[in-house]
Formats: structure tokens, sequence, C-alpha cells
């Protein structure tokens, strides 16, 4: 399954999700996920309570296939989370949050960012990162 394969399949999976919700369901429902995805969220668990998870061609099965990737390329899901819907998610809630927490809230999720981006990293590689941030920031 190629990129545009998988990217298509994650819109028809998203649209599907959220079909007939209203923005202030989706709001709702994306709130209550924040609070999950700070202690970690059991992915498996939350597919499950939304169905269509057994058989073949089920969501079970395209997740599983999404997050490993195939025999030559390594999976596509997380840079698809990071790059599309953790964005859109982030435009989506930051105006719900009072403009007195942001600032602590972005200072975390930035911090959160640079410790997961860097681990596994030499000193070199993480100074390095981190000049990349600091340089994003005050551009």
């Amino acid at each position: 399954m190629n990129k545009e394969e998988m990217q298509g399949m994650m819109c028809d999976t998203m649209a599907q999700m959220f079909a007939g919700m209203s923005m202030d369901e989706k709001k709702e429902m994306m709130m209550g996920m924040m609070g999950k995805m700070k202690d970690g969220i059991n992915m498996e668990e939350m597919m499950s309570k939304m169905g269509a998870m057994e058989g073949p061609g089920g969501m079970k099965e395209m997740m599983a296939k999404m997050m490993q990737g195939g025999e030559e390329q390594e999976s596509m899901m997380p840079e698809m989370m990071l790059k599309g819907m953790m964005p859109h998610c982030i435009k989506m809630m930051m105006p719900a949050i009072s403009k007195e927490k942001r600032a602590d809230l972005v200072s975390g999720m930035v911090g959160t960012l640079v410790e997961q981006a860097s681990n596994g990293m030499s000193d070199e590689e993480r100074a390095a990162l981190k000049v990349k941030v600091v340089e994003t920031l005050n551009a």
C-alpha cells in the first residue's frame, strides 16, 4: 500500500467516523480524547468501541497494516497523524482553550515533541534539533 492510498484510506475513515456529528459533538469528543492522550491511549480498545473491528478488511486489519508498514518501508501512520491529524486537532481545539492557559500548554507540547523526537539521538543531534526548533520559534 503506497502513501497516497493510505492517506486516502485515512481520510475516508475519518469522514466515516465524524459523519453526522455536529461541530459541538466533535469538539466534545476531541476534548475527551485529550485527557486520554496525555495518559496514553489504547488504540485497539478505542477502535473496538467504534465497531467494525473484526473480519477481513475490517478496521483492525486496516490499522495493523497502516501501523506496521510494508516489508520494505516503515509505517507512514505516525507521520500521517503528526502532519495531518494532530495539526488539525490543534487548530480545532486551541480556540477553545483560554489565552491564559495556552502558553503552558504549548510549552508542554513542545517539550514533549523535543523529548520524543530526540530519543536515541547523540548529544550533537539533539542540540541541532533544539537549534532548529528555536529558529522556527524565532522566525
